[in-house]
This record gives C-alpha cells, structure tokens and sequence, in this order.
C-alpha cells in the first residue's frame, strides 16, 4: 500500500478542493432548508423565476449555468409541488414561458432565512476579509474559464 502522504497532492488540487466545497455546500444548504423542501437547484431556480418572471427553459438553464436536463428535472420537480407553472409563448408555441406560482413565490420567501443561514454557515471558518477574497476569488476563476465550461452561463436582462 502507497504511504499516505502520496495523497497530499489529489486532495491539495483545486478541483478537489471546490468539489469537496461544493459537497459540503450542498449539505449544508439542504440541512438548513429541510423546513422548507427546497435543494440549492430549486432554490436559484425559484430565485431567478422571481426576479425575470416568464423565462423560458432555456434561457433559465443559462441563467443558472445547468444544462437543459437538469433544468427539466427540476422544473417537473417543482411543477409536481406546483411551485412553478409553464405555459406556451404566444408568439412561439414551442417555447414554454415559465413563471413562479403564488406557493412558489411565498415558499421562495420563507426560505430566505434558512438559506441565509445556510450561506452564514458555509462561510463562517473565514473571516470578512476572506469570505470576501473566496467571493472574489471564485468569480476570477469563473470568469476566466467559461469559454471551458460545459453548460452556458448568461445572467438574464433584469429590465
């Protein structure tokens, strides 16, 4: 058996490391939010529906930077809880315009303390002056690699 220290590398890897990050994220967020049903996709799908109400699937999968599978599994998920409601688009009948329902928008509300929470956790182990670099940080490397990513992100016109 290989000595353990042979391992310091894998697990010194950014990749490891924000996949490790992104694990706990989750959980803690799923942890945080068990009152209100809702995992980190729901919820910035919720969030972006209310903030550009009538998107269409594919223009919330950029918005989100998700595929178009995930995107439709979590719509079917969230339609079945009759959060969100799809309905076609006048001037074009295969697109679906979709729109949080009236539950959606105050399940959406009552879950900002608890993602708060959520997000207050995630960041405690650093100070102010660190969260603030990681933010910082995440959004360089991000930026700086979307030509490489797999799905597109495109923030949505908030006009």
């Amino acid at each position: 058996m290989p000595p353990a220290h042979s391992l310091t590398r894998l697990y010194s890897r950014p990749g490891f490391l924000l996949r490790r990050a992104h694990q706990i994220s989750a959980a803690v967020f799923e942890e945080e939010c068990r009152s209100v049903g809702l995992t980190p996709a729901q919820f910035g799908v919720l969030t972006v529906l209310r903030a550009t109400p009538g998107l269409d699937q594919s223009s919330l999968a950029r918005a989100l930077g998700f595929d178009k599978v995930t995107v439709l599994r979590v719509l079917r998920g969230l339609q079945a809880r009759g959060l969100v409601a799809r309905s076609a688009v006048p001037q074009n009948r295969r697109n679906l315009s979709i729109s949080l329902s009236d539950a959606g928008a105050a399940l959406l509300k009552q879950a900002q303390t608890p993602a708060e929470r959520a997000y207050r956790r995630l960041m405690a182990p650093l100070s102010a002056e660190q969260q603030a670099m990681l933010v910082e940080l995440l959004q360089r490397l991000t930026e700086g690699l979307e030509d490489d990513a797999r799905a597109v992100f495109v923030p949505p016109d908030q006009t």
